[in-house]
């Protein structure tokens, strides 16, 4: 009789001692929920995430001083040089022949260089303002603004879960038998919270790529002639090679001569026969 009645005093324990944690979650949860709305509209409440960046192709006279130039900007605004490509190109060349073993060689050549610079955000106008006054014209000038706040919001939020999740694992409330998760989680945080970094720095510092080249210039120089062609000997020089060679010409005709006679001598023989037998012709016709 009195199991009877403690089976159902356990059972009544046992439902109410579940519905409290039920209520303890649930509270847990809305409170989490309330911290993330907070986070949220502290983040927004900092200012707009926005990230700026520039874009420049002008002409100059002189390229290598116009890098000079903006390099010591750039260090003035308390930015930084992060490339840096300058670069000549032959357009064309022309050889011309000023003696017999040198030439003067005249080429063309374009000149450009690439520059990218991070400056201070709140001064990019001003910094592109001084960029463009060093140009003869501008090509082309462009900037784009992106807004990256709510990207900057969803790395933080889930940040702040999985930092969440891996605390209550770490006490024993949350139990992960795979520990490759939980490595995964961690790599996750610390991608998003260097995500996040990023963005703050290209919302202090903006981007700025520039292009620029001058007129094309003109380079003489006066160089060796590597055409093989172009190099003779003297005129007297070239005489006395020709009468050799001449002279060696008839000796080697007159030894072949010498080593064809018995076909200069059979050829003889046969045109004496011929010869005399149209003169014994001759008569009998008559």
């Amino acid at each position: 009789m009195k199991a009877k009645i403690l089976i159902p005093l356990a059972g009544l324990a046992l439902f109410c001692a579940c519905k409290n944690k039920t209520q303890y979650e649930l509270a847990n949860t809305g409170s989490s929920s309330a911290d993330s709305v907070q986070q949220a509209d502290n983040v927004l409440k900092s200012g707009p995430k926005l990230i700026k960046t520039a874009s420049m192709q002008f002409k100059v006279k002189n390229v290598r001083q116009t890098s000079e130039q903006i390099a010591t900007l750039t260090s003035s605004y308390h930015g930084m040089l992060v490339h840096h490509q300058m670069g000549s190109t032959a357009e064309g060349s022309r050889d011309i022949r000023v003696s017999s073993d040198s030439v003067m060689r005249v080429t063309s050549f374009s000149t450009t260089a690439d520059i990218t610079v991070k400056v201070p955000s709140e001064k990019l106008d001003d910094f592109m303002n001084h960029v463009s006054a060093m140009g003869i014209y501008v090509t082309n000038s462009s900037m784009e603004m992106t807004d990256k706040s709510l990207d900057y919001l969803s790395a933080q939020l889930k940040l702040k879960s999985r930092d969440e999740l891996i605390a209550q694992q770490k006490t024993g409330k949350i139990v992960i038998k795979n520990p490759a998760n939980v490595l995964m989680l961690k790599d996750d945080m610390i991608d998003r919270q260097i995500s996040n970094r990023g963005i703050d720095d290209a919302v202090k510092n903006s981007v700025v790529k520039l292009h620029f080249y001058e007129s094309n210039i003109i380079k003489k120089e006066i160089i060796v002639n590597d055409d093989p062609s172009a190099y003779n000997l003297p005129f007297f020089s070239r005489i006395i090679i020709a009468i050799e060679n001449g002279w060696r010409i008839f000796v080697d005709l007159l030894v072949l001569l010498f080593n064809l006679w018995m076909f200069i001598a059979a050829g003889v023989s046969v045109w004496l026969i011929i010869r005399r037998y149209k003169s014994i012709i001759k008569p009998v016709s008559r």
